[in-house]
């Protein structure tokens, strides 16, 4: 009696043994999975986030008129059409903070317009190339705009 009960056990046995190997092994293939997904993306995340492209240890300015202003994730850019020494104009593009970042300090999609006469206080590119990292800017009514905190009245 033993041996039939084991005989007619044992396929459903299997069969639970079998369910469980496979939902075990599919939670562990996910898992390995999402942590390989993980660590890759991080790498892109500090990537992201590098100042390597931009002078750290210097600051110019540089004066000219608002010609569009990128209000989008996940950076802000400002871009700003300065005479050059021909007669012409050359834009130069500046990196600023996030609109989330931005909008917590009173800024607006509105708060740039262009014509907008603005000086740019930024940290210039490594390469050379016309623009930078926005630290402050100030209208020509002395309305200070920084990228760290809050717009300030002249």
């Amino acid at each position: 009696m033993q041996t039939e009960k084991r005989e007619s056990s044992s396929p459903i046995r299997w069969r639970r043994r079998s369910k469980r190997r496979t939902l075990v092994t599919s939670t562990l293939q996910k898992f390995i999975i999402a942590a390989g997904l993980s660590l890759g993306l991080s790498g892109l995340a500090l990537a992201h986030h590098s100042f390597a492209a931009f002078d750290v240890t210097t600051q110019k300015e540089i004066t000219g008129t608002v010609k569009k202003f990128d209000y989008t994730n996940p950076h802000t850019w400002v871009w700003l059409d300065v005479p050059n020494d021909h007669g012409g104009v050359d834009t130069w593009g500046f990196e600023g903070m996030s609109p989330n970042y931005l909008g917590r300090r009173g800024w607006t999609r509105a708060t740039l317009k262009p014509g907008d006469k603005l000086t740019i206080t930024y940290r210039p590119m490594k390469d050379g190339e016309k623009g930078g990292m926005w630290v402050s800017g100030k209208r020509a009514n002395g309305e200070v705009l920084m990228m760290g905190g809050a717009i300030t009245d002249p």
